[in-house]
């Protein structure tokens, strides 16, 4: 027979499984007496800090989870009743615990917002926040937290922290809204998200996607403490932000008192900066074909004035170095600093503010496209090797300034061409439009590498010369800069050829009359000892003042008017050519006159007439013929007006 402590303890286990099971079972009956809607919506407040109002009636579930299911539940601000909630959600699902309900409490563990509607509100940047609350739990942890911080700014004692646990907080289907011209407008939709707080002196985690402008946005935000950081601390911040147009990380330490600075690892790339800008919808530069940007930096400072050390940028696939500020403290974003670059498409970095140097750039683009007004740009470049389409450059030192309305890019010195160049482009934004200003000055370059460069295979002197081309015009699109620029165009070449003449089939095609291409002799070059262009330019038209090419023997000269739109010639042209003067006729000897037999005694003699004395040669006149040259740039066509005039007469 057992005995009787074995009869005891059968009759303790059963008692506690007695107990088990009828608090199991009262536990609806419990959760549904006295964890009612007003007992749950005064804990939500007294978590938040907003007024709670819950319109359906709670249901409880205890498995698998013990929990309370809310419908029509909305938060708003205790001293606003007649605006929109800044919270409301369809449903809300709240883990609790099951013990603390026993005992009459209300522990939330856990809880998952479903199809939520977060209002945010406009700040005067421009940009929007959730709302805030002066009350509440976390709010006076804050609080609590502050005043720590202000003891000891360096090392708040972390000991002394609120410590009371939070949970897990989840959005489901959720969205943002916020009111423009007094109309609700969706900010971010799709919204996911879940905030992972064990407690309020412990570390967190914020993980979300949502839809932002058609794109997904990914964020993954992570402090090890938070707390201090909401209360003006310094703490340890890893941010991560990730989007089909861009991306950016931020790991450091970040402190969001009202003196807020930020000091760590920056990284941001964008595979399209005009995908970007067209994203982010500032309007700025969308027609513009800008190609990748990455940046990798050491950043500190505060909001209003970061400083980017050790920075790695890549523009389009071209590396380069530098050090950056970056000021937000007037009205537009303000960017100065250095770049080193080994190698860099110039195209490609000056579309990064305006479009005119895209190369891929519609014809009839707008210059500028607003970025001029929206930010301030002092940068100083360097690269060992540069590009421009097909000039290739070398050693080049440049700046690029955008301030007010107005963009300038300076090439202050590259080696380019066997020479040297300078070169400056610059937009002026008025209220009239945008006036357009382009220099070139090319040094001791060689002309047969900078035609070649330019696309001028024609008529081009071959030996080392000088390029100086001004030219100013409003620039509505790139089309009309060039149809109503004003300037001049002036080069001096020394000994070499003329590219793209074959001079004695010219000349034969001449004798023989009738219009002919310049391609049929074009097959050939022409030694010179120097050729010399003056033009000047007024709406567009190209008005050939001089253009002379000459050698001992020979001067070919061109002169008229060459307007851009529709890239015509109405050209005026002639050869001399230098002939050899015919030789001096030799004196004919003297002869002794005759005399008359009437003349008297002696010797009859007799005097012929006196011959007229030899004349000197005369010089030959120059063989002349001159010529039309009509049609295109591209095909241009000779017509003869006189041909050569025999030397003499």
């Amino acid at each position: 027979m057992p005995s009787p402590w074995i009869w005891r303890a059968i009759w303790a286990v059963g008692i506690a499984l007695i107990v088990a099971t009828l608090a199991f079972a009262a536990l609806p009956y419990v959760a549904s007496t006295r964890i009612v809607r007003d007992r749950i919506a005064w804990e939500m407040s007294a978590w938040s800090g907003f007024r709670v109002a819950i319109d359906g009636a709670p249901q409880i579930e205890i498995w698998p989870q013990f929990r309370a299911i809310l419908t029509d539940v909305t938060l708003s601000k205790w001293t606003d009743t007649t605006n929109a909630p800044v919270v409301q959600a369809e449903r809300v699902e709240v883990g609790l615990s099951a013990m603390a309900a026993l005992r009459g409490d209300v522990v939330f563990q856990s809880a998952v917002l479903i199809r939520p509607t977060i209002r945010l509100e406009p700040l005067a940047n421009g940009l929007f926040m959730p709302p805030t609350s002066s009350g509440g739990r976390i709010a006076r942890s804050i609080d609590a937290a502050r005043k720590l911080v202000a003891a000891d700014p360096a090392k708040p004692d972390q000991g002394a922290l609120p410590s009371d646990a939070f949970g897990t907080v989840e959005l489901r289907d959720g969205r943002m809204i916020s009111a423009v011209g007094g109309k609700d407008q969706e900010v971010f939709t799709s919204l996911n998200g879940q905030l992972d707080w064990p407690a309020l002196n412990d570390g967190a985690t914020l993980s979300a996607t949502g839809i932002w402008h058609g794109e997904t946005v990914a964020l993954d935000l992570s402090s090890a403490k938070p707390l201090l950081l909401f209360a003006g601390g310094t703490a340890p911040v890893t941010v991560s932000v990730k989007a089909p147009p861009a991306t950016f990380s931020f790991d450091g330490t970040a402190n969001l008192s009202q003196n807020a600075y930020f000091d760590g690892q920056a990284k941001f790339a964008a595979p399209s900066l005009r995908r970007l800008l067209e994203w982010s919808g500032t309007g700025l530069a969308s027609g513009s074909a800008i190609a990748a940007v990455a940046l990798s930096s050491k950043i500190s400072g505060e909001p209003k004035r970061l400083k980017l050390a050790n920075t790695e940028v890549t523009l389009n696939n071209n590396p380069g170095m530098g050090a950056l500020d970056l000021s937000l403290s007037e009205a537009v974003p303000a960017i100065s600093g250095t770049l080193a670059f080994d190698t860099l498409d110039l195209r490609s970095f000056l579309a990064a503010f305006t479009p005119l140097a895209s190369p891929t750039g519609r014809q009839d683009q707008a210059v500028g496209a607003g970025i001029t007004d929206r930010l301030n740009l002092d940068l100083r470049l360097s690269a060992a090797h540069a590009s421009a389409g097909p000039i290739q450059l070398a050693n080049v030192a440049a700046t690029a300034q955008v301030k007010d309305g107005l963009a300038v890019f300076d090439i202050s010195d590259a080696a380019a061409f066997g020479g040297n160049i300078q070169s400056s482009l610059r937009f002026d934004r008025k209220p009239a439009g945008t006036q357009v200003e382009m220099r070139l000055l090319a040094s001791d370059v060689n002309g047969a590498q900078f035609g070649a460069a330019a696309g001028m295979t024609r008529l081009m002197p071959t030996g080392t010369g000088t390029i100086s081309i001004i030219l100013k015009g409003p620039g509505r699109a790139w089309d009309s800069i060039l149809e109503s620029a004003n300037g001049s165009i002036s080069a001096t070449f020394g000994p070499g050829k003329l590219t793209g003449l074959n001079l004695p089939a010219f000349l034969k095609r001449n004798q023989q009359g009738g219009f002919f291409a310049l391609d049929e002799v074009s097959d050939g070059t022409v030694p010179i000892d120097g050729a010399e262009l003056k033009a000047s330019i007024s709406n567009g038209v190209a008005r050939i003042d001089k253009a002379e090419a000459k050698s001992a023997k020979t001067k070919i000269w061109l002169s008229g008017i060459v307007p851009y739109a529709g890239h015509g010639l109405a050209l005026s042209g002639g050869i001399t050519s230098a002939a050899q003067p015919p030789p001096a006729q030799p004196a004919q000897p003297a002869q002794q006159p005759a005399q008359s037999a009437d003349a008297g005694t002696g010797a009859d003699a007799a005097t012929p007439p006196a011959q007229p004395p030899a004349q000197p040669a005369q010089p030959a006149q120059p063989a002349q013929l001159s010529f039309f040259v009509g049609g295109t740039w591209n095909t241009p066509f000779i017509s003869p007006i006189t041909r050569a005039v025999p030397s003499g007469g």
